[in-house]
């Protein structure tokens, strides 16, 4: 039995890293020590072992989901320009992908650097912002393959697709279907296509646990964070799900479940869900030199949320 699967926490058990960040919305954690979160004011912070921080990078726009090559550049999903933006070691930044069919990408929520350089690249929506598919879900998230071939979407018709990634195997394609409030999971074929997807774990993690990113242990596992309910959740390798911990606003949940009904959604009544100790959290990544330290990123807090975990993740590709 994993050690996982009956794993909680309680707030107080969580401990806190970095300060003044700005929406660390995702966090990559190197063997070294070294943490990287995006940043809103110029592409991601770097994080030294010993706390220094500093910002890399000069982008424009709403920096969200991020991955690191082997060469150390840094990928970055950016939500408001629509646009894959690579940033380099010594800051300098490129665009490298900003449409596909010649349509704009639309809402680029994260980007995945597998073990054979590809990338795997999840867009919440085609609409020309992403609140609109929060407000009003429509099946329009997609994911586009990036390899030798040139960009092209393997799977379409996702409520809001969120992050995506490969498991260790990179034999399944896992992504986070927010607006469903489930994670799916894709067969991934030789040739990068997908098969069709299936819902990994329940079919819903319940009332408002919009998922968001998540992270796979060693054991298969995955530990995915529910935004609007400030909270944690694992799914089980056998599909099980149970909360490690969460940081609900009951009247914020309450008022956003009401303008849902009413057509009436906004980002204020988003933002009156913020929880007392936690705000929206967002990514999770394994680190430690056992990999048994998590880090979360979020979109509301200025420190990145850190506790231990049982079991050790799952090395990215290009840290094996």
């Amino acid at each position: 039995m994993s050690l996982a699967k009956d794993f909680t926490l309680s707030l107080s058990d969580l401990t806190f890293v970095g300060e003044n960040l700005s929406r660390p919305e995702s966090v990559i954690a190197c063997p070294d020590g070294t943490l990287f979160c995006s940043d809103n004011r110029g592409g991601v912070t770097r994080i030294a072992p010993d706390g220094k921080q500093e910002l890399v990078g000069h982008v424009a726009g709403e920096p969200n989901g991020i991955s690191i090559d082997r060469q150390g550049n840094v990928f970055i999903a950016n939500l408001q320009e629509g646009v894959i933006q690579k940033i380099r070691p010594d800051g300098t930044h490129e665009v490298v992908l900003s449409e596909i069919d010649g349509h704009p990408l639309g809402a680029v929520n994260s980007v995945f650097v597998d073990s054979q350089g590809r990338w795997w690249i999840p867009v919440s929506t085609r609409a020309p912002h992403w609140f609109e598919a929060v407000a009003h879900p429509r099946p329009d998230g997609y994911i586009i393959l990036m390899d030798e071939k040139g960009p092209r979407i393997v799977a379409d018709g996702i409520l809001f697709t969120n992050e995506a990634r490969l498991d260790p195997s990179e034999q399944y394609l896992y992504a986070a279907e927010t607006m469903a409030a489930r994670m799916l999971r894709f067969k991934v074929q030789p040739d990068g296509t997908l098969g069709d997807w299936e819902v990994f774990g329940p079919d819903s993690l319940g009332p408002s646990a919009f998922v968001d990113g998540f992270a796979l242990d060693s054991e298969g596992n995955v530990w995915v964070t529910t935004v609007a309910r400030n909270g944690l959740v694992v799914i089980t390798a056998a599909g099980e799900a149970h909360r490690v911990f969460e940081d609900p606003n009951p009247d914020g949940l309450n008022n956003a479940t009401a303008r849902f009904q009413d057509g009436t959604y906004s980002p204020q009544d988003m933002l009156a869900c913020a929880g007392a100790t936690l705000q929206f959290p967002t990514s999770v990544a394994f680190g430690g030199s056992d990999l048994k330290t998590i880090y979360l990123g979020s979109l509301g807090m200025t420190r990145l949320v850190s506790f231990r975990s049982p079991v050790a993740g799952a090395p990215l590709p290009h840290w094996k």
